[in-house]
């Protein structure tokens, strides 16, 4: 699965990464439901971290459909509150 993080690039993470992954995009969900800043910030960066550790980093000039987009590191509540679907950030 191809993953983009805005303003980095992109990354290929496995599906069997999908499970970590979802544990981190629902508390980062939660920390959003109780607009918890603090809480948003750690989870934010924690879940970017995670696809980074996990994930195999693409070429710059490679341009694969991605899969998922995830916001970049400094996105406010509001701007991550606006791209969740109804699965959070990383559906499953």
């Amino acid at each position: 699965m191809i993953v983009r993080i805005m303003g980095e690039g992109q990354v290929q993470i496995s599906e069997a990464d999908l499970a970590v992954l979802n544990e981190l995009d629902d508390e980062l969900e939660a920390a959003i439901e109780a607009v918890d800043e603090e809480t948003f910030r750690v989870k934010l960066h924690a879940l970017l971290d995670k696809v980074r550790q996990v994930g195999k980093a693409l070429p710059d000039d490679s341009l694969e459909p991605s899969e998922l987009i995830l916001p970049p590191a400094d996105a406010s509540i509001d701007e991550v509150r606006d791209m969740l679907g109804d699965q959070g950030l990383i559906p499953g």
